[in-house]
Order: C-alpha cells, then structure tokens, then sequence
C-alpha cells in the first residue's frame, strides 16, 4: 500500500487515472527501463550480450550462466534515470495526459506475445482474508492509547458556503458520559472518548445551537425546476465549447437541418442528484505529535491526504506521513477520506492522543459531495435514410468546486479558495455517431448560487448524459423503422473514434474499432433479435422488454467502450419494473486482469441501476433529509440483476479505464428495455413504482 515515507507521488488512484494513467504507461515505462538496467547489468557480469540473454522468474540466463535480478542489485538502489520521453505526463500539470510512457509492446517493452500474466485471470490473494473476516481494512487498524473520535455537525448540510456557524455548545449536555472530551476549534466540533460507544453517544447528545441556514434550496424535490429558475435568474454561466472529448461541437446548420429533417424529436430528461453512500464508512486514525503526524487512512491519494492533513494543523509537509489502508469504497467522494483524517489529526493534536475518526451514516450521507443533477433539453433528427442530420444539446449542470471537499477545513479556519474546475462530467455522449450538425450548450451553475456540495461520481454525468442520449437514438431508430442495433450500425463513427489502434493482430480477429467489438461481443451473448423496438406490446398486466444501449463518453481517450443488453418485466398493476439480466460487454484495451474487468463489470452495472430504479437525494429548503439508507434508499440484494460481462481483450490498445465507464450504458439498456415493454417513454430517473404508474396511467396503458 502506498505510504508517503515510502512511495512516491503518484497522485490520486481514483477514476481510470491507475490504469489508464499510472499503471498503462507510466508504470509499464518504469518497468521496461528497470528491465533494460537489469539487462545491462547481467550482461556485464555474464559476458553475454544482451540481446542473447532470457529471464524467468527474476533469473538472467545466458552462454550457461545465470543471475538473479537481486543479486545484480545487491541491495542497492537503481539509480538511473529512464529516457525524457518516456515520463508520463503529471495529472494536474499542463500539457497532454498522455505524453509520454510507452505502449504496449512497443520496444524496449515485452512483446505483447511475450505476457505470461498480463492478459489472464490470476487468482486475487485478497479473497480468502476478505470472506474470512481477517483482511484488514482501515477500520480494523489500531495504535497504542487510540482514543476514538466522533464528528458533530447537524444532520444534513446546507447550501454550499453557507458552513456550520455554532452559537453555544453545552457541554453540560455530556457530563453524564464518562472520560469524555469536546473539542472545537472555530466551528469545527468534535467529541472524543476512550470508548467509541461513548463518542458515539457524546456526538448523538452533545446540545448545540447552530446559526438558521438560509432558506434557499429547492424544498419541493423538484430540483429540475430549481435549474432553469436559475438559469432564468442570470445566475447559470453559459459555455459552449468548441471541442468536447476531442470532437467539434457547434458545427454545421443545426436548426436548418431539424427543420428539413424527415424525422425530428425533442425531449427533456432529468437525473437527479445521487450521494455515493459506500457501506463501508470512510475511516482515518491520527497521532499529531511534537515529533510529527502519523496518518493511517482510507483514502485512494496518500499525498494529497498528507497536504491537506498539514493544511489544517499549519505543519510542514515533511512532518505528516500518511499510510493507506483499504476502505469499504467510495466512488469519487474524496472530501469524506479527506475530511475524516484532517478531523482525526484536529482532535488529536487537541488532545494530544491518536484518535480515531469514523463517519456515522448521517455524516456519510448527509455531508458527503453529492454527484449532482442533471437537465437535459435534446433536439434531434434523421434524414429519410436513417442517417442523423442534426443533434441539438442543452444541458444544465451544477459547476465542479476543486476545493470544496475540505468541509472540516473550513470549519476549524482555514481558508480554502474556491475554484471551478471548469467543465466537469464527460457530458457528451455524441461522439460515438457520425452527426454533420451539432451544437452543444452547458448551462453550468456555481455551487454558490444555492446548491449543495457536489463531486465526481462514477463517470460523472456520463450516465446521466448516455441515458438521454441513447433513448433519442431509440426513438429515432423506431421512427426510421429499423432495428435499434442496426441503427446504431448504420450511424456509428466509421472505424469508431478510438484514437489508439484499429486494425489488430489478426489472430485476435479483430480489424474494426472497439464500439463495434463490444456491439457485436452483447449482441451475440444475449442472442439478439433484429426487430423494431415496442413492435411486440401485449394488455397482459405483467410485459416483458428488451433494450439496447451503448458508451464511448470520451471518444475512447481515457474511458473503455460499452455495449449493454437489458431484459426486464414490467408490473403494470404495481408500478415495479424487476430488471432480470443484462449483458454487457467491454473492451478497456488492453485488459491486464479479465476477472477483474468482469468483476467490474457485475458492480457498475448493480450500482447504476440502484441509481436508476431507487435513489434520489432529498433536500429541503434549508438542508439535507438524506442521511440513512431509508431516506436514501439502495437496491437490494433481491432486486438485484443477472449481470453476464464480456471482457473484449485488444492487446493492440493502450490500456482505458474500466471502473467508471462499466457504470455508465446499463440504465440507458433499461429505459429501453421498459419501453419496448410498454410503449411508454421515462424521461426522468429514478424509475419509481410511483412513477412507473403515473406514465402508464397518463398514456392510457395502465
């Protein structure tokens, strides 16, 4: 595990960055240099050319020789450095993600025939721990004299920049539990006991007056709404870029084009705001000491855990060292691990002890950065051929705040400037489709403009974006007549817009781009049947559908390809739609563990269908009201789907990003699917009973 007195910066290990960034090339760079060093090394000691020698499990053979990689080394470091041109480019730093490293196969890299591993499904260490209950995670760490610590703020956050103002603390409140310690600094407050049952119960009955937050956030759940009221307001800025994922936008005659269309559609589509609420609680431990600060945590980015720990104590870098421990998840909410580990070294550093700090399910919920809504004005059409002329995109979306994840931070008095981080989201999801006519509008709302706290989550506004987009490209394909897939067929970027390589080894049998792969690689595991979508409707109570949907969000720079096949029933009578398997295939490039791709796969598909079918974040006038898993329902395991992947291997491509993309298409496949079931169209997630039966009853189906 990464720890910042031992491994370098890497930056932080979430998204696609360690695959797609870190580990695709940037690793494989470092490994193929340290390889050649080796070489070099056993030539000398051996007599042997390089270019004659062979290595097996660390062993240099050569002219009846051999030598161990460590004996070459004896203990010593490296000490070279790799060519220029091979470094990655940092995250963060100017100039392209991927400048430099190396490709796969590309010399002095193996042969990509050479992998023995890369490429296979090799057994994980980690399960036997993680079944038997003995692996351990950052919850189970513990350090002499640990006290434990609990975080004490209302139950639910206000509009971002409005804070925690306190206005009195009783701690007469509290006198009845035994060793406990309230500490504040500013509006930071937190409790600490010997025994976390106490803390718990200290942070639960600890009396405290808070300043009334401002009344200002949309209280009727109706948050699309409360979108274009800001728009209306001025309070939205407008951008309409001219390249998105690499593909010009705002080109081409989009009105005149809809206007001369053979088929034209326009609808509006919402997702609502989502919280990431991974089971497992975020969890750090501190010990703040006259001799430094040592920080165990749960967190994917030890370094930029180690900056912000010293932010808020007013310590020297050097002084915090930060060592990471595996979490129960998070899936980009990176302000909680951030937050737990400055408030475990705030209270430690108060009461001179470590500390432990575990988020409660309210704080978890109610605090966490949300991945915020979604409104969707799309215009779209099709010439008399089938061939889209035109699409025509609005989307209004809360702006990304780079440093709105310090919320301890900021209440202990540190300032922490708040910056956009521009456009955020992969919110594009045209580029899979050749369109002569586009035009692109972000209507991006600053946070301070009376909105909730929001981050990544799990591709962004990629699903939000691909469950609109691919429901146009349905009703267009039923408009056309055609099959949905033979639509797409048709309509697909010729050669997709991969930017690695198409035409692959010919053992691998392939020759076109991945969005083809992956389309045919579902549709030949489902068993696909070319028919015109909702061509089959029956008055039976309970329907049965079939959908189609597919992904390249950012015209396959960073993210894998995905085509996904969903079948479901539809109760008409009670509103529940049970999706019963999906098929989804695919192709991250270069794939170096298949089991593990498919096991991503099985979890991004379950997750963005809980997202699909259950959840929604509540928020009244003035705060949050989510803050459990019953005001913030998830799918359960009884409603879960059959999930079959398709991991589709292009050793010839660089390797992409799987854990986020693989989270993306499955709803769009659903609201598909629940249309050729019914006829009826959803325009908005999540896809309650409640509202199942008002859009049926409003078609007249119900």
């Amino acid at each position: 595990m990464s720890d910042t007195a031992i491994t370098p910066d890497t930056g932080i290990h979430s998204a696609s960055d360690t695959i797609a960034f870190s580990a695709g090339r940037g690793i494989r760079a470092a490994a193929a240099s340290a390889r050649q060093t080796l070489m070099g090394l056993a030539s000398t000691q051996l007599g042997v050319p390089a270019s004659q020698l062979s290595v097996s499990n660390g062993v240099v053979s050569g002219g009846g020789k051999t030598v161990s990689y460590g004996a070459l080394l004896g203990g010593r470091v490296f000490n070279t450095v790799m060519p220029a041109s091979w470094n990655l480019q940092a995250a963060g730093t100017s100039g392209p993600r991927f400048s430099g490293g190396i490709g796969a196969g590309q010399a002095p890299a193996k042969p990509v025939s050479d992998y023995k591993i890369v490429g296979t499904s090799v057994p994980r260490l980690d399960i036997p721990g993680i079944a038997s209950g003995s692996y351990t995670y950052v919850h189970n760490v513990r350090v002499p004299g640990m006290l434990h610590g609990r975080i004490v703020r209302p139950r639910g956050q206000m509009v971002y920049g409005a804070g925690v103002p306190i206005v009195s603390v009783d701690e007469s409140s509290i006198a009845h539990l035994p060793n406990v310690r309230v500490v504040r600094k500013n509006d930071f407050l937190g409790v600490v006991a010997a025994k976390e049952y106490d803390a718990i119960q200290a942070a639960s009955q600890l009396k405290v007056k808070w300043a009334d937050p401002p009344a200002v956030l949309e209280g009727s759940g109706n948050e699309f709404k409360h979108m274009r009221e800001l728009d209306t307001a001025g309070k939205a800025v407008q951008v309409a870029p001219a390249t998105l994922s690499g593909v010009t936008v705002n080109g081409g005659d989009v009105d005149r084009a809809l206007a001369t269309a053979a088929h034209a559609f326009s609808h509006t589509y919402g997702w609502p705001t989502n919280i990431h609420t991974p089971i497992g609680p975020q969890c750090s431990i501190a010990d703040v000491t006259p001799q430094g600060v040592r920080v165990f945590s749960g967190t994917q980015g030890p370094s930029a855990t180690q900056q912000n720990v010293a932010s808020v104590l007013g310590v020297p870098l050097a002084q915090v060292r930060v060592t990471a421990y595996p979490m129960g998840g998070c899936y980009g909410d990176g302000a909680q691990y951030f937050d737990t580990a400055q408030a475990a070294a705030l209270m430690s550093q108060a009461v001179g002890a470590p500390v432990r700090v575990v988020l409660m399910r309210w704080d978890e919920i109610g605090w966490g950065q949300t991945s915020p809504a979604s409104l969707m004005d799309v215009r779209a059409g099709i010439d008399g051929n089938g061939n889209l002329v035109a699409f025509d995109w609005t989307h209004f979306y809360p702006q990304y705040w780079a440093n709105s994840v310090q919320t301890n931070a900021e209440l202990a008095g540190t300032p922490i400037p708040a910056t956009s981080s521009g456009i955020s989201g992969n919110m594009w999801p045209v580029p899979m489709y050749q369109v002569p006519n586009v035009r692109y509008l972000l209507k991006s709302i600053p946070l301070r403009n009376n909105w909730i706290k929001v981050y990544w989550l799990r591709g962004g506004s990629a699903p939000h974006a691909t469950f609109a987009g691919e429901q146009v490209i349905d009703e267009l394909a039923r408009a056309a007549k055609m099959d949905p897939v033979a639509f797409r067929l048709q309509n697909l970027t010729q050669g997709d817009t991969t930017p690695f390589p198409t035409v692959l080894n010919p053992a691998e049998g392939q020759s076109r781009g991945a969005l083809h792969d992956v389309l045919d690689a579902a549709t030949k595991a489902a068993g696909w049947q070319p028919r015109v979508t909702a061509s089959n409707l029956s008055d039976a109570n309970v329907v049965s559908g079939r959908g189609f949907a597919m992904s390249n969000v950012d015209n396959g720079n960073y993210y894998a390809q995905n085509a996904a096949i969903a079948d479901v029933s539809v109760n008409k009578k009670t509103g529940k739609i049970t999706v019963k398997h999906v098929y989804q295939a695919t192709s991250g490039g270069l794939s170096v563990g298949l089991d593990l791709v498919a096991n991503q796969i099985v979890g991004g598909v379950t997750q963005i269908l809980s997202r699909l079918l259950v959840e929604q974040y509540q928020y009244g006038k003035t705060n949050v009201m989510s803050t459990d898993f019953v005001s913030y329902p998830l799918l359960r395991f009884k409603d879960a789907p059959m999930v079959t992947p398709i991991v589709v291997q292009r050793t010839s491509d660089q390797p992409r990003g799987v854990g986020e993309p693989v989270a993306i298409t499955a709803a769009a496949a659903v609201a598909n699917a629940f249309f050729d079931a019914t006829g009826v169209r959803l325009y908005t997630a999540p896809f309650t009973p409640a509202r199942v039966r008002a859009a049926l009853k409003a078609a007249g189906v119900a």
